[in-house]
């Protein structure tokens, strides 16, 4: 593996790893937009279009639907 990968990948697993601290909204949000990324890239590789454009569209999808329809908590609410 080249450098620059590794320092892809090191910088990925922080901010994966500081997303997970975040407010169950932008969790799921977060969770999400890797499913739908992920998905997005196989579905544009298997029909023969660009995976990257797959998992840009996927990853903006997941990512909203992951975010509507997260849980609520209610105002006053603190942990």
């Amino acid at each position: 593996m080249a450098i620059s990968q590794i320092r892809i990948l090191a910088v990925s697993l922080v901010a994966l790893a500081l997303a997970a601290c975040s407010d169950p909204v932008g969790r799921r949000a977060l969770i999400g937009g890797g499913i739908g990324a992920g998905a997005g890239a196989a579905v544009g590789a298997l029909t023969g279009g660009s995976p990257l454009a797959g998992a840009a569209i996927g990853g903006a999808g997941g990512a909203a639907i992951g975010a509507l329809t997260a849980p609520r908590q209610p105002r006053g609410y603190y942990y």
